[in-house]
């Protein structure tokens, strides 16, 4: 194995509760085994997942910083000073891959600044995992993050996203708030024309994983419960 020192690695992680290995190569395991420095999103679950992959690793020697919408920028930015002193520095996602619709990716802005080497590990991304399963166009498609919050502006954002579909032949990617996952379903059938194409692609990687693909009209005789559920949606209007 090459030497660590002083890059800063880009550690995915399970998007679900499923045994690390399943999904996970063993690169990785190797890298958290060599590595004591960690930026996280949150110190519980990163040390859950630490002491699960490596059950053997010292739990006392780890270093944790923790990258979240509370971080002071100013903070945030000598998270990487390890790095300078030699160090390797591990940005470990919460779930799926670092700095993909996760905070993680101002840190690796900071590395590229600062002239440090970022390694991009092998891990399941819910994004690309949901596209490579919806049958839609994998040659053009854009993720959108999560959709307006207010009803009207939610609505009107779907409308403009199924229009750029159809002009670009681009397929859509959002994403919810799982708890939230329902009202936006129930906003999308409501909004988008009845031979739009729907992915939902739910649990992606667990043994409840639901992907299914339907035009607006055929999902309005098939409801499905997405409460609290992991969910990618994909959209395409041809």
């Amino acid at each position: 194995m090459q030497p660590t020192e002083g890059r800063l690695f880009l550690i995915p992680t399970r998007l679900g509760d499923n045994p690390p290995l399943e999904v996970l190569p063993l690169s990785i395991k190797k890298i958290i085994e060599n590595t004591q420095h960690f930026i996280v999103e949150n110190e519980k679950s990163a040390r859950r997942f630490i002491k699960r992959i490596s059950p053997k690793k010292s739990q006392q020697s780890l270093v944790i910083y923790v990258l979240n919408k509370f971080t002071d920028p100013a903070e945030s930015h000598s998270f990487l000073d390890p790095c300078l002193q030699g160090h390797a520095v591990g940005l470990l996602s919460e779930a799926g891959c670092p700095a993909i619709a996760d905070p993680g990716s101002e840190i690796v802005r900071m590395a590229h600044d600062r002239d440090i080497r970022v390694i991009p590990l092998v891990g399941p991304s819910a994004i690309l995992l949901a596209m490579m399963s919806s049958g839609m166009n994998g040659q053009n498609f854009a993720f959108n993050g999560y959709l307006p919050i207010d009803k009207k502006e939610r609505k009107q954002e779907l409308k403009r996203l199924e229009r750029l579909s159809s002009d670009k032949n681009q397929s859509q990617i959002f994403i919810e708030t799982p708890y939230r996952n329902n009202q936006i379903l129930s906003d999308i059938l409501q909004t988008l024309n009845h031979n739009t194409r729907l992915c939902i692609a739910s649990d992606i990687s667990l043994p409840s994983e639901f992907i299914r693909v339907k035009t607006i009209e055929a999902w309005h005789k098939s409801p499905v419960d997405l409460h609290k559920r992991p969910t990618i949606f994909i959209i395409h209007q041809d």
